[in-house]
């Protein structure tokens, strides 16, 4: 048995300990077997007959010798095995008259499988050979520990692999030291342009030419702490041509040596952006600079944070002086309460959009004390998450000047902060399942094209992404996208958002405003929950589609525009239509290129690959190295109903990776486990599972909304958001 057990591993460990075994003990039967995943059945790995080896074969445990072996315990059955066992017919087939078995057990006490030797003949009632037959099973528990750890690797690579081949982010291998390239994904080859092979002949100083010096030392940075990330480098094309980078770096270590893993993005499209910023705030200030009426900014408790050179001449006070001082010293005290109630009233509409309200007439004072009456502005702003409050002050004799262009101005700073945030939170998909790659294949053909593209599927599929992946791809791709949340906007204010509105078109619309048509005019505009949308305003949003016109609120110009249009449900729109709360022809005219995303249920074979991504990913960007996902935690991940799907998968993994405190990933309570018993006596609608979800998010929060921990965070949502689908939903703090 020892000669011929000595030199084999694997597959030939196992068949040669059998063969070996049933001739040491003269048995006619011997084999080896492991437990499948649930438990209740076992595989054989070898199977010794006599004269040749069985194929290998899975059997049910239950009413076998196997089954008390299996719970830990040495069992040996002299003779009558048949009559013991008598639902056990392999036994039968075998004839059977003795049986010898021992468990094979892990270091840590978990029975993995056995060793068994069975005969046609009995064995004798004291066998003398147990410590033999102890040490081999020994051996064996070692070799089959060894073959799964070597499986787990192998599926552990094969994921890295499907992840480094998938991802949408160039991924390179390099050795700065030696100048080369170990390693690229095609992400990598199609950014640079070059094929895999040219580029690992290529070293590093062709696409790094005048950056190696930082390049080096960014790489140093990143071997002494692990990971690192800059967005100070550029690479050079195949062509040429040079691509602002964002290089995020980490430790690898393979067979030739430690190297350095470089996730490397293309940010252009943010320079761009951040430039386009710039310009926005210098074209801001210079309008504020040359602007007749007064302005100034506030913050929520009336300190002075801007004061412009008209507010200087107005009250006759150097701005340098009055930062950071009260506003209200310009006031009366009649008018300081005007001002704080507006203030509040303004707060309470939104925490982002900038909504422009009207006191009534102000009396202010100058610094001399002088009075004199005025009329004023206000308008809301979010800025670096700080609220900030902007007036626009006037003598009443004085005509209004640069107003509209300052509102417009503002609002496309707004935009554009909201692009480039976005630009920075801007996740891809990862997935290589067939309903994925349907998707993906939609998307394709119709991003070159100008048809309305209508996107339905539940809450955190990932309907804005494939959104913004149509506009990247579409010949609208300079130009802005717009986006806007059906479910979000305030119900008296949805036509004006979408269609703006004239001055004096209702009570405070004291200067025109532009909506979101007239800002999307030649780019795409992405209507998400569209079945949110009033039914009133359905017909006039038909006709933009139709036509391409729409009037203002208030006004009677016609504007023609020329946007494309992306629209997004997580309803069911024709249950939607047979409520009446969506009109027919609308959903027909939007329905012209249906693209359906599916739920992570629909596409399970992904959660491995996605718990992988985001495990590393989280774990890059939070400094942790995480190399073990425990089958237990993989298998409680693969049985969830992931009822909020990929975000919801991911602020689980995020979470998981906070609560990890060595290289496994451990996930701790916040995941309910799957329930062992019976299922459901019906299936849940869409809502309902919404509704149970949204619902245990707020108490597992104490019913806190917003903030860092809140249930917005939690869930992926804006606050608003949130807000709209518990109204919708009759979710409040006594249901």
């Amino acid at each position: 048995m020892v000669e011929g057990t000595a030199s084999v591993t694997g597959d030939e460990f196992f068949r040669s300990l059998v063969s070996n075994l049933a001739s040491a003990l003269r048995v006619r039967y011997a084999f080896v077997s492991e437990f499948t995943v649930a438990r209740t059945r076992v595989r054989t790995l070898a199977f010794w007959a006599g004269n040749s080896f069985l194929d290998n074969f899975e059997y049910d445990l239950a009413g076998t010798p196997c089954e008390q072996v299996l719970r830990g315990q040495i069992c040996h059955y002299p003779e009558g095995v048949q009559v013991l066992f008598p639902k056990d017919k392999d036994l039968v087939k075998l004839r059977a008259e003795s049986y010898l078995a021992i468990p094979l057990t892990a270091p840590e006490g978990k029975v993995l499988g056995h060793l068994a030797a069975l005969d046609d003949k009995a064995m004798p009632g004291e066998f003398q050979d147990m410590s033999i037959l102890k040490i081999f099973a020994g051996r064996a528990s070692a070799e089959l520990q060894r073959k799964r750890a070597e499986e787990t690797v192998r599926k552990s690579e094969d994921h890295l692999r499907k992840i480094f081949d998938h991802s949408n982010d160039a991924i390179f291998v390099i050795d700065p030291a030696r100048d080369i390239i170990l390693d690229a994904n095609p992400m990598a080859c199609h950014m640079l342009g070059f094929t895999r092979e040219e580029l690992l002949l290529t070293p590093i100083t062709a696409i790094h030419p005048d950056e190696m010096p930082e390049l080096l030392a960014f790489a140093r940075s990143v071997f002494a702490r692990g990971h690192g990330w800059t967005n100070e480098l550029t690479c050079r094309t195949k062509s040429g041509k040079t691509l602002p980078a964002e290089i995020s770096g980490s430790v690898m270590e393979m067979p030739s040596g430690t190297c350095m893993l470089a996730l490397v993005r293309d940010i252009t499209e943010r320079k761009q952006a951040e430039m386009a910023l710039r310009e926005s705030e210098e074209r801001f200030a210079r309008i504020l600079e040359s602007a007749m009426d007064a302005i100034i900014t506030i913050d929520q408790e009336q300190r002075i944070v801007l004061f412009n050179v008209a507010a200087e001449k107005v009250f006759r006070v150097p701005g340098a002086g009055v930062i950071g001082q009260s506003f209200t010293r310009f006031l009366s005290k009649r008018s300081g309460d005007v001002l704080a109630q507006y203030m509040g009233a303004t707060e309470q509409r939104s925490e982002r959009r900038a909504y422009i309200w009207a006191p009534e007439s102000l009396t202010a004072r100058r610094s001399e004390g002088e009075e004199f009456p005025a009329e004023a502005t206000i308008s809301q702003v979010v800025v670096g998450g700080r609220k900030l409050f902007t007036i626009i002050l006037r003598d009443i004799h004085e005509r209004q000047r640069v107003e509209a262009e300052l509102a417009k101005v503002q609002l496309q700073k707004v935009y554009l902060q909201e692009e480039l945030a976005t630009e920075h939170h801007f996740e891809e998909f990862v997935g290589d399942s067939t309903p994925i790659q349907q998707v993906f294949e939609q998307v394709q053909r119709v991003s070159g094209t100008e048809a309305t593209v209508f996107l339905t599927g539940e809450t955190g599929t990932g309907k804005e992404l494939i959104a913004r992946r149509i506009h990247k791809q579409s010949r609208r791709k300079d130009k802005v996208l717009i986006k806007v949340n059906c479910a979000a906007l305030p119900g008296g204010l949805v036509e004006s958002e979408l269609f703006g509105h004239e001055k004096g078109a209702f009570t405070g619309a004291l200067a025109r405003k532009l909506g979101r048509f007239e800002l999307a005019d030649g780019g795409t505009i992405f209507l998400d929950e569209i079945g949110e949308l009033p039914l009133d305003l359905q017909p006039k949003l038909l006709r933009v589609l139709q036509e391409g016109e729409f009037e203002r609120v208030g006004g009677s110009h016609t504007f023609k525009v020329n946007v494309r249009v992306i629209a997004a449900t997580n309803r069911d729109p024709e249950q939607a239509m047979k409520a009446g709360l969506l009109r027919a022809d609308l959903f027909y005219r939007l329905n012209v290129f249906p693209i359906r995303l599916p739920s992570l249920r629909e596409r399970k074979e992904d959660i491995p690959l996605l718990v992988k991504y985001f495990t590393w990913k989280k774990g890059t960007r939070l400094g942790k190295k995480i190399e073990t996902i425990p089958e237990r935690v993989m298998h409680t991940l693969m049985h969830n109903t992931w009822p909020g799907n990929i975000r919801e998968l991911e602020h689980v993994i995020e979470r998981a990776v906070i609560l990890s405190d060595s290289s496994q990933l451990e996930l701790g309570d916040w995941l309910v486990k799957p329930s062992q018993g019976a299922g459901p006596s019906r299936i849940e609608s869409l809502e309902e599972v919404e509704h149970r979800h949204i619902l245990s998010t707020l108490e597992a929060t104490g019913w806190v909304v917003s903030g860092e921990k809140g249930a917005a965070q939690i869930l992926g949502l804006k606050r608003t958001t949130l807000e709209a689908r518990m109204k919708k939903l009759g979710i409040s703090r006594t249901s």
